[in-house]
């Protein structure tokens, strides 16, 4: 089953002409974690992170507690040092502007979608495409239904749960038959 949706999202994608990663999210089963991220890496799925200290995640309260995207960004830095990336969750172009500006490694345009992902997308590759680099990923209510108009080459990483999140389970039961 898992294989199944794992290969259907990415056949989508890439019958949409999406050429870039396809990507998994952190939010998994509990207790199930390691099942479901092999299950993406056979279903040729990224698996995003495996755990927290995969990455650095800053997220709108991690942002919040430092007053800005980029003193958050400063502090996850000192902490993190060098060799792990940095993913800053945004919800505007002017919030992926500074965290591109400040370092970030991973912009993930969270919930912004259609005609404005579009151009989002396009304005920051246009504008910082030749002055930093950085990778721009698209998270947040990605279904089979949306996923064409999420599906943009402008994207570096489509990241959702409906790969894992979505997979209906096989309810079965062994029986010992009684002999007769």
């Amino acid at each position: 089953m898992q294989r199944y949706c794992n290969e259907r999202i990415k056949d989508l994608a890439r019958g949409y002409g999406y050429d870039g990663i396809i990507a998994g999210t952190r939010k998994t089963t509990p207790g199930f974690r390691l099942v479901e991220k092999y299950g993406m890496i056979v279903g040729g799925i990224d698996p995003h992170r495996h755990d927290l200290s995969s990455m650095i995640m800053l997220k709108d309260n991690h942002i919040w507690s430092h007053g800005s995207i980029t003193a958050a960004i400063k502090q996850a830095r000192s902490v993190g040092g060098f060799s792990l990336l940095l993913d800053v969750e945004v919800g505007s172009e002017a919030e992926a502007e500074e965290a591109i500006d400040a370092g970030a490694d991973i912009i993930m345009l969270d919930n912004i979608e259609g005609s404005e992902l579009v151009s989002v997308a396009r304005r920051l590759k246009e504008k910082w495409g030749d002055k930093r680099k950085f990778l721009l990923e698209t998270s947040g209510n990605i279904t089979e239904g949306n996923l064409q108009e999420r599906a943009i080459n402008e994207i570096d990483i489509l990241s959702t749960s409906v790969v894992h999140q979505s997979v209906q389970h096989i309810d079965f039961s062994l029986k010992i038959q009684r002999p007769k």
